[in-house]
């Protein structure tokens, strides 16, 4: 396949995801959540909207393509990609840069998320077979020619173990975080609310710290996370606010909550399920210079992107920062 026809294939994967009109995509998110209840069908079609109106249209892939300068003449590696499960199509980036560059990938997929992109594979075999020689699926990924690989601190040294010997990027944990002044007017403070929550918060895109000014009034905010007060009905996640908030109540810390998020002050950045650490601050801009140096930080929210915006990254965001098509380019 040249560059357009890979470029018609993804707008047409795209047309799928946003009109789905025999019900065949939400039977598979359905039973996908079934898998892994996390995967809510809502959260599930959220995800698949985004990467359509922000990755499969044929003008944002073109101009994407232009960007890098790339043709028809690549050599065909074969990349083997391992895939996180965190929330769903988390990976699907990686996928979508190994193939518009034209190399081959097998791919590993998170036992947590093994039948989305599945699914998505097999409609893009069912309108062009020759993407059978494109992607293929394995358990173990020997005799590859490069790696991705995202996971934990803890599966990123394995990875770089075994790796070792070839080009590669490894991803490790990492979270985002969102600074505030105090004068976030409602709508700010309801998208910053959706950057906390969405995909229950399991996201390297989503906010898990804050930091606000002294004196700051934590009612406005407590008040925006209301839109999700129906997570304390999901089991999974009830489990984990009654959790944490027991570690407060023994420890005898002082907290805040609106009946479904906890907000505890905290020095680290990543938080626990149903948690938001905050911080204060005394000077906006050594906030910022010791934020910046943060390796284990993927956005900050209110700075590096407006509030709400965390979880629709474009095709130019790369995970931790790491250009996954310049490294491609260069096998």
């Amino acid at each position: 396949m040249n560059l357009q026809n890979r470029i018609d294939l993804l707008k047409q994967l795209g047309d799928y995801l946003q009109n789905d009109l025999n019900g065949e995509w939400n039977a598979v998110m359905q039973k996908a959540y079934e898998q892994n209840n996390w995967f809510t069908p809502d959260f599930t079609a959220l995800a698949a909207k985004n990467i359509a109106e922000q990755f499969l249209q044929a003008d944002k892939l073109t101009q994407w393509a232009k960007h890098y300068f790339i043709d028809d003449n690549v050599a065909g590696k074969n990349v083997g990609l391992v895939m996180a499960g965190n929330i769903p199509l988390v990976g699907f980036h990686d996928f979508l840069s190994i193939f518009i560059c034209g190399h081959k990938q097998t791919i590993k997929l998170s036992s947590k998320d093994d039948i989305l992109l599945k699914h998505l594979i097999q409609k893009l075999i069912e309108w062009n077979s020759d993407i059978k020689n494109y992607v293929s699926f394995s358990e173990m990924l020997k005799g590859c020619d490069a790696y991705i690989a995202t996971g934990s601190n803890n599966s990123a040294r394995y990875f770089e173990y075994y790796f070792s010997k070839y080009p590669s990027i490894i991803r490790r944990n990492r979270t985002s975080v969102a600074t505030l002044k105090g004068d976030e007017t409602t709508e700010d403070l309801e998208k910053l609310s959706d950057d906390i929550h969405l995909f229950f918060g399991l996201g390297c895109r989503n906010v898990t710290k804050i930091f606000v000014p002294k004196e700051y009034d934590f009612v406005p905010l407590l008040n925006s996370f209301n839109k999700y007060k129906h997570f304390i009905d999901h089991n999974k996640y009830k489990n984990n606010y009654d959790y944490n908030l027991s570690i407060q109540l023994m420890n005898n810390r002082f907290y805040m909550t609106n009946g479904s998020t906890l907000m505890v002050e905290s020095e680290s950045i990543f938080s626990p399920i149903a948690q938001l650490n905050y911080s204060f601050y005394d000077n906006m801009d050594l906030l910022l210079e010791s934020l910046k140096n943060n390796n284990d930080i993927q956005c900050i929210a209110g700075k590096d992107i407006p509030f709400g915006n965390a979880q629709s990254p474009s095709l130019m965001d790369y995970a931790d920062g790491v250009d996954t098509i310049q490294f491609l380019l260069t096998l």
